[in-house]
């Protein structure tokens, strides 16, 4: 495979949270992480990719779905496109899901009323749902004679399981992106191009417990008995986050066969997702919806470099403002310079920043304007003007 000038984009972000929470654990409480000593407030990386990949998919036009309710799905597409009877066509998403490697699962209670899965999740392009579709229409009248039976085994599908499961190796620019792991389907995982890391504040965080209660409109207006129609309370926090992002550009290019056309646009709409995009829990009752303060990227062509040691020992408030944002924007800039004097500039590729503020941080390399040319003049340098006839 021919080489092209820097393999790794890394978005390194530092953005101001207000009150909010962003991605929460199994109780509804903020997620924490022990970092230099001190609680920090995180969110998770499963958490901000799907927020991005959502933002990603309206930017590019193209949809993944990651679920286990494909037969349900075919099913509806049958009904609603095809205006095939409701039993055939909820045969039809069992019997397809069943001969695939995959398999189709019964649901254990009330088999007539809740719906069958596939047996494990899967992750395709949303255009598999009409394939799949186009597939039980070839089988249209094996389907409809076929008695319902509480349990379907491959060797009992109506429908060929190598066309399905042809389908299911399917991909768009999301799944080549994020990458797919699907065991049961041979040749169907897709190495992810994409790594995120959790971000996590720069400074020590407290959680903030927040009391709240819902006011009876009809009682209010009577005035004729006291309290309130609920009661609760959430969990919450504020801070400056530290995200670090790492897009593989020779890991991409394997996944689309190597057209760098293609990967460009991939790569500038995949990081321009991963810039403006925020995890959307508790947004009606928070609206947190910041930008970044400051985007600084990096290309690489040897391997990435996290600045997270920066934070390590957790940043204090600005002795006259008080904010976290200044004095971590202020050790990132110091890490960096510490970085490139340790490593050199010999792997380096490209090097800028774009941010809110006025000050010039030169250990950040160029500064820009707007996330946009940031984006793409390091999409730019990274690609180079090697030819698109890349080898996979």
């Amino acid at each position: 495979m021919s080489h092209i000038p820097g393999r790794f984009v890394e978005l390194h972000v530092l953005q101001s949270v207000p009150y909010a929470n962003l991605n929460r654990d199994d109780t509804n409480s903020v997620k924490l992480v022990e970092y230099g000593g001190v609680s920090r407030t995180r969110v998770s990386s499963q958490s901000w990719k799907r927020a991005a990949r959502l933002r990603l998919q309206q930017r590019i036009g193209q949809r993944s779905l990651r679920t286990r309710r494909l037969p349900e799905l075919i099913e509806r597409h049958l009904v609603e496109e095809r205006q095939w009877p409701l039993a055939a066509a909820a045969r039809a998403g069992r019997h397809v899901m069943a001969g695939s490697g995959v398999g189709v699962t019964a649901p254990k209670k009330e088999p007539e009323r809740n719906p069958w899965t596939s047996a494990a999740m899967v992750y395709v392009p949303d255009t598999a749902v009409a394939e799949l579709a186009d597939i039980a229409e070839e089988f249209r009248s094996a389907i409809e004679a076929a008695k319902d039976t509480k349990d379907i085994k491959a060797k009992d599908a109506l429908v060929p399981g190598d066309r399905v499961d042809a389908v299911l190796r399917s991909r768009n620019g999301i799944v080549n992106l994020f990458g797919r792991m699907l065991a049961q389907v041979d040749n169907a995982k897709v190495d992810g191009a994409v790594q995120v890391a959790h971000a996590f504040t720069t400074h020590r965080t407290d959680v903030e417990i927040d009391y709240f209660s819902a006011v009876d409109d009809v009682t209010h207006g009577w005035e004729d008995t006291t309290g309130s129609a609920h009661m609760g309370h959430a969990e919450h926090s504020a801070g400056t986050f530290y995200r670090y992002i790492v897009l593989d550009l020779d890991d991409l290019l394997h996944n689309i066969g190597g057209d760098l056309t293609a990967a460009r646009e991939l790569a500038e709409a995949f990081l321009d997702a991963a810039l403006l995009s925020l995890p959307q829990a508790k947004k009606n009752s928070t609206a947190p919806h910041t930008i970044p303060d400051l985007a600084h990227i990096t290309v690489r062509g040897d391997r990435p470099v996290s600045y997270a040691g920066a934070f390590e020992t957790p940043v204090r408030p600005d002795a006259k403002s008080g904010g976290h944002l200044g004095p971590s924007i202020a050790e990132l800039t110091r890490y960096a310079s510490a970085v490139e004097r340790l490593l050199g500039k010999g792997d380096q590729r490209y090097c800028g920043y774009a941010a809110v503020g006025a000050e010039e941080l030169n250990a950040l390399g160029k500064r820009v304007d707007s996330f946009g040319t940031l984006v793409r003049e390091a999409v730019t340098a990274a690609l180079g003007t090697v030819s698109r006839d890349i080898a996979a």
